[in-house]
């Protein structure tokens, strides 16, 4: 392997993080091993790695208004900076990691980890396993495939209600061949009598080219008329649609819900809502951080604890005073009390930071329920000024319709008035031509204009008859889209069952592994089962997936007994959850995005187990840091690199 091919080393600078001033550690690829008694800000060290990676669980030193942790890794430099501002510590900086959700979850496996707690706690381990899984992205696209399968079922019910329609053009398409079909008989047999008759009246040419010529004038006058009149008509029917369609837009509009929300009053109770939420966001971390601040006090992971033994070592070593006192100087007070005591009250500020946390998904049920009824506000309304629009172009266009309608009214009156007159000198020339031949040609004129008049109707019957043909062309492929549009909606709805399933037997498998590889004689099996609740949900019940842990134990006996994670011990819960969380970093494959694996209270396990667990693990991460105790690293292999941690 070539320099250039080599796994590169990761270089961490650390300034007033935690309780550390300053310090700078280089990890080598591989098992990292940080050696040290409590209260070296070993911990600290591996927050500020975590702060650097994309973690807000960094802190700031107490007595600094300002700190930076510094990751150098693939020839990239990642930062984040710490800034305290009137009590107020806020993070910047470009780090490893835009999204560390997952990360947090199953990478940094601190005595904080949230999924480790989840399961001491005993809460529900739904949200942990599934917060690495876009479940919004499935959700988007089952409303995308309902609305795609809607809009090829209205086209697919357009087509039935074609279908009537189509028959209905066929019967009147035969109708008007038969029609042609007699007209132009009826044409035929006139003009063969007028040719007949023609040859009787030779002598009357001179009378009869008079005639013809009123004739032609009568025809065209006549044919004019028919046209005024068949347009006249259509305006009439096109008014009585338009009339039609006003009223049931009229009657959609007044179906329309009248009562519209107060947007002031909501826009304003959801500036209330956010602010609430902001405001509960800030009590939640600084809760968070009371607790976890108190919780490595306990631990014996930070400074306080170590000052205060060191302060009060008259009489005996650090070590003996650690071991033998019962009691614990409040660093909020200053008093002598029981440890008990401190975590009694630590216990109470996690039931709150749990209320606050209830609080804020209460909230923000609320708040998407009201911006939900703001956009159907807004839809209505939107709705409503369309249907309005299209009103006012419909009274606009019956009111240029009616226009034209007297217009034309005229024009026929007139047109009428002219072939009464041309009737009238026709007639009056009768007595100088033959009468049977003007009666002859008024009946040819007649015949041909209804003629040109059926022959105008069937084309505009066949016109429609194409469109709806090919309209039907494309019925089987909207029944075969709209098959498949079904399919993928079927499937889109039970991926996420399928995914909670799936992380279920993933996770069951992976914590057998594990279990396996740490052999607990009176822990037979771990697993999680998937069951649906009715909940609460802002104010509707709904129903809830989540996920209940069992245990499996052996008794003294051989018998084996499901327990529950209650009647557990602290160190047992303890070990359940890094068995839990170490699950989820190989079920989610958290390896393949983030290069650090850190463990740190891990003192639940005994150092042969914890040494098991490393060289299982170690082939995952590209680091694996794991703070320990001296004596626990001894039992890890001796060419894992170390890394003493000593007072500073």
């Amino acid at each position: 392997m070539t320099n250039a091919e080599a796994p590169q080393s990761a270089t961490v600078r650390l300034q007033n993080i935690g309780g550390i001033d300053a310090r700078e550690v280089s990890l080598s690829p591989g098992v990292t091993v940080l050696t040290g008694r409590n209260a070296t800000n070993r911990t600290s060290f591996l927050r500020g790695l975590m702060g650097a990676c994309g973690s807000d669980a960094v802190s700031l030193k107490s007595d600094a208004d300002e700190g930076m942790v510094e990751l150098e890794l693939d020839g990239r430099t990642y930062t984040r900076i710490l800034s305290r501002t009137n009590g107020r510590v806020s993070l910047d900086g470009t780090p490893y990691l835009q999204d560390a959700t997952t990360a947090e979850l199953f990478a940094f496996l601190l005595g904080s980890n949230e999924a480790r707690q989840a399961v001491v706690t005993n809460r529900d381990l739904h949200d942990v396993i599934m917060a690495p899984v876009d479940t919004d992205a499935i959700k988007d696209e089952i409303r995308r495939l309902q609305t795609e399968r809607k809009q090829t079922e209205r086209e697919l019910s357009e087509l039935d209600s074609l279908e009537s329609e189509r028959r209905q053009l066929e019967a009147r398409q035969t109708e008007l061949k038969e029609e042609i079909s007699d007209l132009e008989a009826k044409r035929d047999d006139l003009s063969a009598q007028i040719d007949e008759e023609d040859q009787t009246v030779e002598t009357q040419k001179a009378q009869r080219d008079e005639l013809d010529e009123t004739l032609d004038e009568l025809r065209d006058a006549r044919s004019e008329l028919e046209t005024v009149r068949f347009r006249l008509q259509s305006q009439r029917e096109s008014v009585e649609s338009l009339r039609e369609e006003r009223t049931e837009l009229e009657s959609e509009l007044e179906s329309i819900d009248g009562t519209d929300v107060d947007r002031g009053t909501v826009t304003s109770r959801i500036e209330q809502i956010r602010t609430q939420i902001e405001s509960l966001n800030t009590t939640i971390a600084d809760l968070q951080t009371v607790i976890q601040y108190t919780e490595d006090i306990l631990d014996g992971k930070t400074d306080l604890i170590e000052e205060t033994l060191v302060s009060s070592a008259s009489g005996g070593s650090v070590t003996d005073q650690l071991v033998s006192s019962e009691t614990i100087t409040c660093w909020t007070c200053g008093t002598e009390v029981e440890e008990s005591q401190i975590e009694e009250t630590t216990n109470r500020l996690r039931g709150v930071r749990d209320d606050r946390r209830e609080q804020r998904a209460e909230l923000r049920q609320e708040l998407d329920e009201l911006e939900r009824d703001l956009r159907s506000a807004e839809e209505t309304k939107s709705k409503r000024q369309s249907l309005e629009r299209k009103l006012d172009r419909l009274e606009s266009e019956l009111e240029n319709r009616t226009e034209q309608i007297e217009s034309l009214t005229d024009e026929r009156d007139e047109l009428a008035a002219r072939v009464e007159q041309l009737e009238r000198e026709a007639e009056s020339k009768q007595g100088q031509t033959n009468e049977t031949l003007i009666e002859l040609h008024k009946d040819l004129n007649e015949v041909e204009f209804t003629l040109d008049r059926t022959r105008d109707e069937l084309a505009d019957v066949n016109d429609e008859l194409d469109a709806i043909e090919e309209r039907f062309d494309r019925r089987e492929t909207l029944e075969a889209q709209r098959e498949q549009l079904t399919d993928d909606l079927e499937a889109a709805r039970t991926r996420i069952q399928s995914l909670t399933s799936s992380a279920v037997e993933a996770f069951n498998e992976e914590m057998e592994a594990v279990l396996d590889l740490l052999e607990y004689e009176n822990i037979e099996r771990v697993w999680l089962e998937r069951v649906e609740r009715r909940v609460r949900e802002g104010r509707r019940k709904v129903m809830q997936t989540q996920f209940e842990l069992h245990i499996v134990r052996t008794a003294d006996s051989g018998a084996v007994y499901e327990d529950t994670i209650d009647n557990l011990s602290e160190s047992e819960r303890e070990v359940i959850g890094l068995v839990f969380a170490l699950a989820g970093y190989l079920v989610h494959d958290v390896y393949e995005d983030v290069p650090f694996m850190l463990l740190d209270s891990v003192e639940a396990i005994d150092a042969d187990r914890i040494a098991a667990l490393v060289d299982h693990f170690k082939e995952y991460p590209r680091f694996l840091v794991a703070a320990l105790l001296p004596e626990d690293a001894q039992a890890l292999n001796g060419s894992y690199e170390r890394v003493e941690w000593g007072d500073e």
